[in-house]
C-alpha cells in the first residue's frame, strides 16, 4: 500500500511535534468517523493547523489565508495537505462554495473563527464564517480547544468537545454572527476546564 502525501506529512509532524511539545488529545472519540464535521478552533500559533491535522482521526481540509499559497515551498505544500485558500478580509464566495462543497461530500473542515492568531494567548472574538458553514451545511459542529503555550517540552494539550446540536439554531433561522458567537462560547468552556 502506498502512503497518500497526507498521511506521510502527517507522520512527519507527529513525530517531531509530539515529543518537542508533548503533545496530548483528548475527545477524539467526539469527531464522528464519516459525515461532514466542521472542527472550529482557537488560534494560538502557526503550528495550530498541523497540530490539530496530526490529532484528529479524520484528514482535514483547513481554510489557509490565500497569501500562503504564493510562498516559495507552501504553495506547493498546501493543495497536497487538503488545504484551500481564502482571501482575508471579505467575504470570499469561492472558498465558502468549496467549502460547503467539502462538507456535503462528507469531508472534515479546519476553522479558527477568530480568523487570526491571539496575541494575548486568550480567546478572542469569532468571525461570522464559522456560524456561516455551521447554519448553512448539515455538518457535525466540533468544538476544539488548543491549550499551550507552544514551548518546547512544557505539555501542550488539544481538546476536541461534544458535538454542538445545531439543529434547533438552523431551525431558528439565527444570524451567522450568532452562530459563531454560540461555538465560541463552547471552545471557551474547554479552555477553561482543561486549562
Amino acid at each position: 500500500m502506498t502512503l497518500d502525501f497526507y498521511t506521510f506529512a502527517k507522520n512527519i509532524v507527529k513525530g517531531v511535534l509530539t515529543p518537542s511539545f508533548r503533545v496530548k488529545a483528548l475527545g477524539k472519540e467526539h469527531i464522528p468517523k464519516e459525515g461532514g464535521v466542521l472542527i472550529c478552533a482557537n488560534h494560538i500559533d502557526n503550528l495550530d493547523p498541523p497540530v490539530v491535522g496530526m490529532t484528529s482521526p479524520r484528514d482535514i481540509h483547513f481554510m489557509a489565508k490565500e497569501e500562503l499559497f504564493h510562498a516559495p515551498v507552501l504553495k506547493g505544500i498546501l493543495p497536497r495537505v487538503n488545504a484551500f485558500p481564502v482571501k482575508r478580509g471579505n467575504s470570499d464566495r469561492e472558498s465558502i462554495r468549496k467549502g460547503l462543497k467539502l462538507l456535503k461530500e462528507g469531508k472534515a473542515i479546519g476553522l479558527f473563527p477568530e480568523g487570526t492568531r491571539s496575541k494575548t494567548g486568550e480567546l478572542g472574538e469569532g468571525l461570522a464564517g464559522a456560524g456561516f458553514f455551521a447554519l448553512r451545511s448539515d455538518a457535525v459542529i466540533i468544538p476544539c480547544a488548543i491549550i499551550g503555550p507552544y514551548k518546547f517540552l512544557r505539555p501542550l494539550k488539544v481538546v476536541y468537545g461534544p458535538p454542538i446540536n445545531f439543529t434547533e439554531y438552523r431551525e431558528q433561522k439565527i444570524s451567522a454572527d450568532e452562530a459563531t458567537k454560540i461555538i465560541m462560547e463552547h471552545i471557551g468552556k474547554l479552555i477553561s476546564e482543561h486549562k
